[in-house]
């Protein structure tokens, strides 16, 4: 199991949370059937499952996918131990998850293809994942998976604003590098939500909501909340990744600025987002 990814991801779950629109999510909330069929694009740990409970949505069958098998053994593993903690009565039998009228289950595979090869799906979730991938292919295998009607929520969609503070010299150049790296990988956007909103609004289904959902990281007290240090700490080493093919002035004084912040609990971070929900057409 990779214990990075599986830790990164469990450690940005509060970052999330706060980041998440509200408003974009009551507008799912009230647009989503009885009893859904839902699935997930890029699963991660699995944590949309105690999402759902939390929202409501206690009558549901939901797949998870995702390409890393260690994310979801994790999912598999911690999931129904969370929501024993949490009061569920989780019960888990031929590798699918009960909880009352709501079941999940997570599979390894190519996202974008099991999408493509679902079929009736009332919704389909891509959190912080419409920006890995390119953003036609993501809506079109969204369409293909969903009935008539169906919804298409995309949270946590990055959009080109990684700020760090306190000001440094450097900032402006260390996110220029930043984020040509991410545009330098196939298929990859800085811009992805934008981008995604525009695509959304010129298809031929609807784009019923649209806010930003920007990740603000900042010390509370003597230290951050949850595991959201770790989290600065991931978030230091891709930019370092990104840094290491450019020449940036002042690039090592700004890692080592930012590193020593964090150990201080002095560093803020905000990245740019979107949240999304674009509905297919009805086939009237």
């Amino acid at each position: 199991m990779n214990h990075a990814a599986t830790r990164y991801l469990e450690s940005k779950r509060s970052v999330d949370e706060r980041a998440r629109s509200p408003r974009v999510r009551d507008r799912l909330l009230a647009a989503l059937p009885e009893a859904p069929r839902v699935v997930e694009a890029g699963c991660g740990t699995g944590v949309t499952v105690p999402t759902l409970l939390e929202w409501g949505v206690d009558a549901a069958t939901y797949l998870g996918i995702d390409s890393d098998p260690g994310v979801v053994d994790f999912a598999r593993a911690v999931r129904p131990r969370e929501l024993r903690r949490r009061g569920y009565d989780a019960r888990v039998a031929d590798g699918t998850l009960s909880v009352g009228d709501l079941t999940a289950a997570f599979e390894i595979g190519d996202a974008l293809a099991a999408l493509r090869a679902a079929s009736e799906a009332d919704l389909v979730v891509a959190q912080a994942f419409a920006d890995l991938v390119d953003p036609g292919a993501l809506i079109d295998a969204a369409e293909s998976a969903l009935r008539p009607g169906g919804l298409a929520y995309l949270p946590i969609t990055f959009d080109g604003g990684s700020i760090f503070q306190p000001d440094h010299p450097a900032d402006r150049a260390v996110e220029r590098a930043y984020h040509a790296a991410i545009d330098a990988r196939p298929d990859r956007d800085s811009h992805a939500g934008r981008h995604l909103a525009d695509l959304c609004r010129r298809r031929a289904g609807t784009l019923l909501g649209i806010k930003s959902s920007d990740w603000i990281v900042r010390p509370r007290g003597h230290g951050y909340p949850a595991d959201e240090s770790y989290f600065l700490e991931r978030i230091l080493d891709f930019v370092a990744d990104a840094l290491s093919n450019a020449d940036v002035d002042r690039g090592s004084d700004w890692l080592e600025s930012r590193r020593r912040q964090l150990r201080g609990g002095e560093l803020i971070y905000v990245a740019h987002q979107y949240d999304l929900l674009y509905r297919t057409p009805d086939g009237d």
